[in-house]
């Protein structure tokens, strides 16, 4: 089958180009792709390649199927549907967040994109220190709702740490991280009415 040669030749094409990464997750501190950092350069070269892409979801599943315009051919990348819940945001913007991260997981899968992993940016940080015994620490959730309201909301985290007394988000207890999304779910709510 053709498509895996049109595959491996889009993927050395990309590998040539100049990317920047306009992302930013202020929380840990690292950039990454956004989907117009790469999906402009992709589609031209999917277009020069004679690939197209078919991206579909369904509650379990993101799919993406890459064709070969000439022979019908295609090579299926998935990955598990997730789900947000950002504070504040109606059903349908958390859809949005969903599919728009699954559809930039799925092109870093489909055309071997590298970036910085994550995980790793987000737990060389720091040590976290063990919770005081009256407070239990904040929820993998709660730190990703926070998250999307600081890059929402455009706030600044060392601010936030300050005014928790703590030199990270993610050593905040469970009830200061709900002050916290509070707080940033008000912010939120000021910026959309002005």
């Amino acid at each position: 089958m053709k498509v895996y040669k049109k595959l491996i030749d889009a993927r050395n094409m990309l590998q040539t180009k100049e990317l920047s990464k306009s992302g930013h997750n202020k929380f840990a501190g690292y950039k990454y792709f956004e989907l117009s950092d790469f999906l402009p350069t992709v589609q031209a070269i999917f277009k020069e390649v004679g690939l197209v892409d078919v991206i579909s979801f369904d509650s379990e599943t993101a799919s993406m199927k890459l064709y070969d315009v000439e022979d019908g051919s295609f090579v299926l990348f998935e990955s598990p549907m997730g789900s947000a819940s950002l504070k504040g945001c109606h059903e349908v913007q958390n859809i949005g967040a969903c599919t728009t991260y699954q559809r930039r997981y799925l092109y870093t899968t489909a055309l071997a994109i590298s970036e910085s992993d994550a995980l790793d940016s987000t737990t060389a940080k720091e040590e976290p220190k063990p919770p005081k015994i009256d407070a239990v620490g904040c929820t993998p959730q709660q730190i990703s709702s926070i998250d999307a309201l600081i890059e929402q909301t455009q706030s600044d985290v060392s601010k936030l740490c300050a005014y928790f007394k703590k030199p990270s988000i993610a050593l905040l207890d469970r009830l200061q991280a709900n002050q916290a999304i509070e707080m940033l779910q008000k912010k939120l709510g000021e910026t959309n009415v002005g």
